[in-house]
């Protein structure tokens, strides 16, 4: 169930805890105010203090209204979303949202309108995007995708796979901690087949880095290779061509080497499956869909925003 209270400047959501997933810690989302810590990071990373993030939203507010060629919430908690992952500058926050709007508009197939319940079948019918019930050592989001084995093509296409990827994205929004502390990625290529290499087009690889790279509000802080088998050389020369510099600094290849995954990712955090000390993963997207579902009306109110239609 969603509920919501208001405070003194903003309305918060929060989600009550979901049932127990299998043994293992329940999966919520953390709606909860940043904490101390968070609020440390964040002005050390990011610049948020009280007097900036003031200054900033009015400086965005400005730049929206006098350009008045997009449509976005004018609340303090939509802007600082996009004014968080670019350090409150307010300029970089507008282009990041004209990104997102362009983003939006060129491909409006596949992320005009997602919505959980009506992708249902996404979620439960497949084991290709994971999220880990644990954070990371900086308290950071940890996504699984499984792009081997487990990921077949003729269930979900690689549109689909995006799609979910986007909704998962726009639901960590509603997360202040994780807008502040970033996301890290775990890609994990074990038992990939010609299956999947055929399903990887170019036109995938482009869209998927344009939107990590260009128009996504979120702090991708790293991204971890695991388990890639050699076939994955034919794959990787078409996405490392759409790969930039930042991104290349964020990216690391382990192979089935855990140790050196464990050199960013504390074992005491990561599952058995990647020689962590937590639980070997028993767990699904189709045992956290309900919390993407409970955002059903979120997530609906994120789609509306965009180009002003002329």
């Amino acid at each position: 169930m969603l509920k919501t209270s208001m405070s003194s400047n903003a309305q918060r959501t929060t989600l009550d805890c979901m049932p127990t997933i299998k043994g293992l810690a329940s999966f919520s989302l953390d709606t909860s105010p940043l904490s101390s810590d968070a609020l440390a990071v964040a002005e050390r990373e990011l610049r948020e203090t009280p007097e900036q993030v003031q200054k900033s939203l009015a400086e965005l507010r400005e730049l929206l209204n006098e350009k008045n060629t997009l449509s976005y919430k004018d609340t303090d908690e939509y802007l600082m979303i996009f004014l968080r992952p670019t350090k409150f500058y307010p300029e970089s926050a507008y282009n990041l949202m004209k990104r997102l709007a362009d983003f939006k508009f060129k491909h409006d197939k596949i992320v005009a309108n997602p919505l959980p319940r009506e992708e249902k079948k996404l979620f439960t019918d497949n084991n290709v995007v994971n999220v880990l019930v644990d954070r990371d050592q900086k308290n950071r989001r940890v996504l699984v995708l499984n792009m081997g084995s487990a990921w077949d093509p003729k269930n979900l296409t690689s549109e689909q796979l995006f799609k979910v990827l986007y909704l998962v994205q726009v639901a960590s929004l509603v997360e202040e901690e994780t807008q502040v502390r970033g996301a890290v990625i775990i890609i994990d290529f074990h038992g990939l087949s010609t299956k999947q290499v055929m399903a990887m087009s170019p036109s995938f690889a482009m869209t998927l880095l344009l939107y990590i790279q260009e128009a996504m509000a979120l702090r991708l802080k790293e991204v971890h290779i695991v388990r890639q088998p050699f076939l994955f050389n034919m794959v990787w020369p078409m996405f490392k061509q759409f790969v930039g510099d930042k991104l290349k600094k964020r990216l690391f290849f382990h192979g089935n080497k855990m140790a050196s995954l464990h050199k960013h990712l504390d074992a005491n955090m990561l599952p058995a499956d990647y020689g962590g000390k937590k639980p070997k993963l028993n767990y699904s997207s189709a045992d956290w869909y309900p919390v993407i579902q409970d955002l059903q009306n979120y997530i609906a109110d994120w789609n509306k925003y965009g180009l002003k239609q002329q």
